[in-house]
This record gives structure tokens, sequence and C-alpha cells, in this order.
């Protein structure tokens, strides 16, 4: 893995939110930068939209921008985050759950999954990853924590996730699972949820791409969590392996997904090569390179 060559790829593809984030990971930079870089996502009733979803590039807020709003937060404390729980508290459905996208003001290089969303109904997949988003962002900020938002998501994700009776959509399995790291208390559904996921981590993804998988990283990202007991050291370094092995020729990672703009799948490079960088240092994998701090 050469951290120059991502340094290169990251100033010549990559949108300025995922530059700033990408700094801050290297222990450069200053929050203030990646929270100015985000604000332009931001509307004026507290949400995000514009494309910080790479595939949803309608302007309004969606539930699906909140999650990556949450991740810039996790870097950078801003009481933007309580504000956000604000706005997601005025679309959430009674039963405490997301829609998985609100009506789009702009369909054009916007996902179908995301046009033809089921709005009549709350989504585990979307309520489940922003609620864990949400509550890494609550370890340091106590005005996320104590909000009601969050209290009413996580309500919501562990009722869904007790109802389930066979093995859900591959997203909804791992976004649940994640959601599960951060409910120490319930480490039965945990268990509950592990006999699902195959032996060996991987899990075709259904109505993907023809290679598209979900892999152990997916379902547990960083060492400590909980959901590490669901997989073999062995296939968590091979997946670690897997995972370094993928920088390309040019420094930076790619998805294995289908884009749906050119501008998407643009952005998506970038976000995903901070991401990639994210789990390899929590994992160890970042060594230290000179001039930039791991």
């Amino acid at each position: 893995m050469d951290i120059d060559k991502v340094a290169s790829f990251m100033a010549g593809h990559a949108r300025l939110l995922d530059r700033r984030r990408f700094e801050l990971l290297m222990g450069e930079g200053d929050p203030a930068g990646a929270l100015a870089a985000l604000e332009g996502y931001r509307n004026a009733d507290g949400g995000y939209g514009w494309g910080l979803e790479p595939d949803l590039r309608s302007p309004e807020s969606q539930p699906g921008s909140a999650l990556h709003a949450f991740e810039v937060f996790e870097q950078a404390p801003s009481p933007r985050a309580a504000e956000l729980c604000d706005w997601l508290q005025t679309v959430t459905r009674p039963d405490g759950g997301l829609p998985f996208a609100l009506p789009l003001t702009v369909a054009q290089a916007t996902a179908p999954w995301w046009q033809g969303a089921d709005r009549s109904e709350s989504s585990l997949q979307i309520t489940a990853v922003t609620a864990a988003a949400a509550r890494r962002v609550a370890a340091h900020d106590p005005a996320v924590a104590a909000h009601p938002w969050l209290a009413r998501a996580s309500a919501y994700c562990l009722e869904a996730i007790s109802s389930l009776k066979e093995r859900p959509h591959a997203y909804v399995l791992a976004f649940a699972v994640r959601f599960l790291d951060t409910q120490p208390s319930a480490s039965d559904l945990l268990d509950r949820l592990g006999a699902f996921v195959p032996p060996d981590g991987e899990m075709h993804v259904e109505g993907g791409t023809e290679h598209e998988m979900l892999r152990p990283l997916d379902f547990s990202p960083a060492p400590g969590l909980p959901s590490r007991r669901l997989f073999t050291a062995e296939a968590v370094a091979a997946d670690l392996d897997r995972l370094e092995g993928l920088q390309r020729e040019d420094g930076g990672w790619t998805v294995d997904y289908a884009t749906i703009s050119q501008a998407g799948a643009l952005d998506w490079r970038g976000a995903v090569t901070v991401d990639a960088l994210r789990i390899l240092r929590d994992n160890g994998r970042l060594g230290q390179t000179p001039g930039r701090g791991a």
C-alpha cells in the first residue's frame, strides 16, 4: 500500500469533503475544514442532500445522506449533529423507523432503488445504519446521546431485528449487525443474526452486480467490536489482505457495486478510499509514513 499515491489520488479525483476527511484521518488538517465542506450539502431544514449520498443527487434532505453527515461528525464534532437529529425526528415514522427515502425533487442521475423507495413503511436498512453512525457520534457528543430521535430509532431497530425470522437482504443484515455493535446489552440478538452470516463471512448482494459481495469487514470493520466474534481471526486477516490489495495503480480504491452517474462514480471512489484507509488504520495495517501520521 502506497500512502503517497493515495494523497495524489485524492488531490486529483476526490471531492473536497473527502479530501478534508483524508487529512483528518492522516492526523493533519483542521476539523473546521471538513465541517465547512459538509455545510455545502446542508439544507435549511437541518438535513443533508445535494449528492452527499453519491447515488442520490437530488437536492432535498434525505435519510440516506444523514448517514454520511454523521460519518463526518464522528471525525469532526459539531452542534450540527444534534440539529441533524432534530431533522430526522421530523421525518421519522410513528413506529420510530426512517423511510428508505423521501420524495425526490430531481430524479435524474439518482439510483432506481432511491427513486422507487417505498415511503409508506419504515426501513430497517436505512434506520439501522444511520442510528449506528449516530451512536458513534453520541460517544463524544452528549446532545446526540440524549436526543429523543436516537432513542426512538434505536428502539425501532431492536424491535425490528428481534422480529427477523429468516435471513434478510445482505445489506439489511450487515447494517443490523453494525447497529447491534452499539448495543452491548443486545448480545443475544447479535448471536441470532450471526446464524445468518456464512462461515467465511462472504455474502453475495441480492439484486446487485455479479461481483457485488459483502465480506467480514463490511459486517465488523474494527477490532474490539462485539461482532468480531462472528468471524475467525483467519477470515478477518484474509479480508484485510484483500482490502489492502485493492488499491489501484492510481492510488485509490473503487467500488464493486453499480454506479449511476459519472459524478457519483467519482464521488464514491474518494469516499471508499477514505473508508478503506480508516479500516486498515483501525486494524493496525496503516503504518507510519514519512510526513504523515497514522
